[in-house]
């Protein structure tokens, strides 16, 4: 089996061991990529967070031009490892099977360390446009930090040509992925005695035919479409993930919240989506409610949105994909990714990277040696159409 270099393997190994889960901070392992990146001769952007807890690292190989050059992007946030079965310590990488075990291989440090673990080569090698290195903070909790990062390109006039987000796809080209919007609905009841229970309102039943409502939508779109089989789960689908309310069996509930999800194909109206869910609860529920007591009824809260991605597969970048992965398919997938944010901006972009999507966010998270081998020649085949001495392929031009 094809094995990465050593140079990767121990750079994998470094930023596995840092635990950069969304809630926690990323600065540990931002100040030591800044390092790295200073002893080579390159200087680093950051842009934080409100609280100074977090960051974004944005650098440039190459020539320090601000028109041009390709974007490789990277989260280093991942997610908990909380209540989850792990057979070795998730923060510690462990080989076994042509595999590496740990939190963060897959979903999506392995890309990150073998960019890194490339950049003695890339600076070699001599990038005839810049190749721009980007790592940024809580991806998983709904693609926060790129808007910063992005934003703050803007502000300085640099303009990449292109992007690659190296996010799980098992080293195939994904041109396209799935939107996401997210919500909180809370709900507001009325407490009283459970034997006395039709004197109040009960919030966790309010907000329960709210989430069987939602289920319902989501066996309308799988039965019923509209479908796109090109995408791996070719419709829209309908999540709720988050349930609280209630304090004791004996008491009606006073307040429940919960939290629901639309990953919805290209084309679809996801503001509708979400006003038929509303208007279910304020035209089916609400006067019932209120007709125990006026103060009950539903608010809403906007959590978080991750726009769709979707190239056009004659685009240079999506060209340029196919010859680095040596194959002329394309995919489309449901999960999200930041590749919509720099799609958003201008940027065209394409998501290539090793590891599975179905190992992502589990226990004992792993990727193969094979893709790792497999991400290594990608960044090679790169280096050959960029770098001095190579027939350059410019996607700017």
């Amino acid at each position: 089996m094809p094995r990465p270099s050593a140079a990767s393997l121990e750079m994998i190994h470094r930023l596995i061991g840092y635990d950069t889960t969304s809630r926690d901070s990323n600065l540990a392992l931002i100040d030591w990529v800044k390092s790295y990146l200073a002893g080579h001769g390159i200087e680093s952007r950051i842009t934080y967070d409100d609280q100074r807890k977090k960051a974004n690292l944005f650098a440039t190989l190459g020539p320090a031009r601000n028109e041009g050059g390709i974007v490789l992007s990277g989260h280093t946030d991942v997610v908990p490892v909380d209540g989850q079965p792990w057979v070795t310590d998730p923060f510690k990488v462990v080989e076994k099977d042509g595999k590496l075990f740990g939190r963060g291989t897959c979903d999506m440090k392995s890309f990150v360390a073998i960019v890194l673990a490339l950049v003695p080569e890339f600076i070699r090698r001599k990038p005839t446009q810049p190749i721009h290195v980007a790592l940024s903070y809580d991806e998983e909790v709904g693609c926060i930090g790129v808007q910063r990062l992005i934003a703050d390109l803007g502000q300085a006039g640099i303009r990449p040509a292109a992007c690659i987000v190296g996010e799980p796809t098992c080293m195939k080209l994904v041109i396209a992925h799935k939107g996401k919007k997210s919500w909180r609905c809370r709900v507001r009841g009325l407490e009283c005695h459970s034997s006395l229970a039709p004197q109040g309102v009960n919030a966790v039943e309010a907000a329960c035919e709210v989430v069987a409502y939602l289920k319902g939508m989501a066996r309308r779109h799988r039965d019923l479409g509209p479908f796109n089989r090109d995408f791996d789960i070719p419709h829209t689908t309908v999540h709720t993930g988050v349930i609280h309310g209630g304090t004791a069996l004996n008491i009606v509930p006073l307040d429940c919240h919960f939290d629901f999800e639309f990953r919805y194909l290209p084309g679809t109206d996801v503001d509708a989506l979400f006003a038929e869910v509303r208007q279910f609860a304020e035209t089916k529920l609400l006067p019932e409610m209120r007709a125990v007591h006026a103060d009950s009824g539903f608010t809403w809260e906007d959590l978080s949105e991750i726009p769709g991605l979707a190239m056009d597969e004659n685009d240079a970048v999506v060209e340029l994909g196919k010859a680095l992965t040596g194959a002329n398919s394309v995919a489309k997938v449901a999960f999200g990714t930041e590749a919509g944010r720099f799609q958003e901006a201008g940027i065209p972009t394409i998501i290539c990277g090793p590891g599975d999507i179905e190992q992502a966010h589990k226990p004992n998270e792993f990727v193969s040696l094979d893709h790792l081998a497999q991400c290594e020649t990608f960044l090679h085949r790169l280096m050959d159409r960029v770098c001095a001495g190579s027939e350059n392929q410019d996607v700017s031009s």
